[in-house]
């Protein structure tokens, strides 16, 4: 697996250890998300918008409106996604923190069109809920005009990960500290007014599963 980019943008300056170079550290990230926020210069200020993504082995994809002003094709972009895995509390408020894991993408944003953007919302929606796209209509013309698709390369990219108990592990005080860990999980699915079908299988199989 090739190791991440070292650009002036991507060189971890302050936490160093808390750094990642391969690019398998990147996927994982990517994988176990499906909220990132994208950061443009929109009208000469910046910009950050929570939105869902999807990727493949070489781009993210983000998705929206045609009206959005941050879905603008040939913007410099940074795309963002956090996982938080609970709080660091420490002997000193000073030393307290978050185990988190990150990644930070750079690059300039391509609007998709035709059968590559069909394959982008599918690669987006199937990140999201896995066997939806079969399950549900695909977008028609309409639909799909109205949608923008950016797609921004896996080429410059940064990842930390922060995991552990707090490293004050010698101050004086003596008081409780440890991690307070933080757990995510699908709960039972809520079935939308006036549908009588049962919930399908690839939507029951994720209850209770961590993401």
């Amino acid at each position: 697996m090739s190791d991440l980019s070292g650009t002036a943008r991507t060189r971890h300056r302050r936490l160093r250890e808390q750094g990642r170079h391969d690019r398998e550290a990147l996927f994982e990230v990517l994988r176990e998300g499906f909220v990132c926020h994208l950061g443009v210069i929109v009208d000469g200020a910046p910009m950050v918008v929570p939105t869902v993504y999807g990727f493949d082995a070489d781009h993210v994809y983000v998705h929206g409106s045609v009206a959005s002003r941050s879905l603008a094709e040939g913007a410099e972009a940074c795309v963002t996604i956090t996982h938080v895995d609970g709080l660091v509390l420490a002997r000193s408020v000073f030393e307290h923190g978050v185990n988190y894991r990150s990644a930070m993408i750079y690059g300039v944003a391509r609007a998709l069109e035709g059968t590559e953007k069909l394959e982008a919302l599918r690669c987006l929606t199937e990140h999201i809920a896995p066997g939806q796209w079969e399950h549900a209509r695909r977008p028609n013309r309409k639909e799909l005009a109205a949608t923008t698709i950016l797609a921004v390369p896996l080429e410059e990219a940064s990842v930390k990960v922060r995991q552990g108990p707090p490293g004050d592990a010698d101050d004086p005080h003596d008081v409780w500290a440890g991690v307070l860990p933080m757990a995510h999980s699908w709960a039972p699915p809520v079935t939308a007014p006036l549908v009588t079908h049962p919930v399908p299988g690839h939507v029951r199989r994720r209850i209770g599963k961590p993401f």
